[in-house]
Formats: structure tokens, sequence, C-alpha cells
């Protein structure tokens, strides 16, 4: 993924969910979209060095969107929606060895039967459906240890109930963990969190349901999945 060009400045604070207050390497304190609803615990400390993308749309009340944050245990991008962006391009490169061979693959995909949408609907040259949901990591806890969720997810939980309901209709349901903090080696589910989420998904992964954490490498221009991390309940 190419990624928008990038301006470096101070994280002064995140507030109100979506915006953030950074100062800029000419001390100019701006207000910036912050594209995350997640807590972002520990990559959101005042102080911490940030990267910021600036948007031409001139219908945009914030012109600002914050990219990226430096911590201590790697870059993290706290844009999630680059996680879809991100898994989307691995599943076409047939780089994710679990859905190789999957590639008739629709974004966006209507959840059958159900209200929302899945991330992504694959099929193979058999024609056998995979149902895809993706989740961006960026809870560093420790020793290279990522969970999700960082926060009480009621939709995070409701997409784990429908893939199990996909497999019991004879479908593949997939899960995939896109740790976007750079550091994160290994994901599990946030039980002291989210308990909830935790035990919802352990219920489906019994059912069928299938659970991939995938690892990624950026140098400021560019992103892209590089690995397979461990995922484990």
């Amino acid at each position: 993924m190419i990624l928008p060009e990038l301006q470096k400045g101070r994280l002064l604070r995140r507030y109100k969910r979506f915006l953030a207050d950074i100062e800029t390497a000419e001390g100019e304190v701006i207000t910036v979209h912050c594209p995350n609803t997640g807590a972002m615990t520990g990559c959101a400390d005042p102080g911490s060095v940030a990267y910021f993308s600036v948007s031409d749309n001139p219908k945009r009340k914030y012109p600002y969107t914050l990219e990226f944050v430096e911590t201590a245990m790697g870059l993290v991008s706290v844009n999630t929606g680059r996680a879809n962006a991100l898994v989307g391009e691995a599943l076409a490169a047939e780089q994710i060895i679990s859905l190789a061979g999957y590639t008739d693959i629709k974004a966006e995909s209507k959840i059958p039967d159900g209200g929302g949408r899945f991330d992504f609907l694959a099929r193979n040259a058999k024609q056998v459906s995979a149902f895809i949901e993706v989740k961006s990591v960026t809870l560093y806890t420790e020793n290279g240890a990522g969970e999700f969720p960082d926060a009480v997810s009621e939709r995070a939980l409701k997409h784990v109930h429908a893939l199990k309901r996909m497999v019991s209709l004879g479908h593949r349901g997939v899960l995939i963990f896109c740790a976007q903090h750079c550091g994160i080696s290994r994901v599990s589910p946030a039980r002291s969190i989210d308990p909830a989420y935790a035990q919802g998904l352990e219920e489906a992964i019994e059912a069928g349901v299938e659970g991939y954490a995938a690892g990624c490498v950026t140098d400021l221009k560019t992103m892209r999945i590089d690995r397979a991390i461990v995922f484990s309940l």
C-alpha cells in the first residue's frame, strides 16, 4: 500500500474520539481527524511523535488526518480503515496461505440474512465461499503481545456471531486480526477488557470459525502485511 505523504509533529491530546491536537514541526497547533473508534491505549500518549496526512478535499472540516504514532515498542498505524486495504492487498496476492486460491474477492459483502456487512467475501474455483472479517489491532500489552479489542465492542461480537452462522450454513467464516502496531508478534482476545467478546470468539472458533493474525511493516511511505503471526485464545 502506498501511503499519502506524511508530515511529522507532536501529539498533544486525543479527545472526543475522532479529534486530536498536534503541534507541527513549525510550532503550529492543529486539530486533526482521528480515524479510530477505540481507546487507543498506549498509542495516544501526549508528547508522542505523530505523523499526519493532508487532504485537498475542500469539503472536509478537518483537512488533516492522524496516521501514525511512535511508541517505545514500534510504529502504530492508528488509521483503522487501512487494515481492510492491507488485508485486501494480501488476499489479492494470495499471501494469506489459508485463503490461497480464493481469487474472486468482493469487498463490503452484505451479511446473508442479517444486518451489516462483512469486510470481504472470497470464492475459489470450486465456488466455495469464505466470509472474511478484518480487525485492526493496536493494543500492545507486553513482550510482543497484542490484544483485541481495546474497548468493549458490541459490533465486533455481532460479526463473530455472524461468522459462526455462516459456518453453520456450510461456508467458511474467517477472522483476520491485522496488527497495525509493528511491534506486535502475537494476538489474542482482550478478556479483561471485553470478556463477552472473548467468550463469543472462543465459542465461534470451537464451532469452526477460523482465526488468523498478520503483522505489518512500514517505512512511512508504504505499508504492507509481511508475515503471519500467532493467533491464540
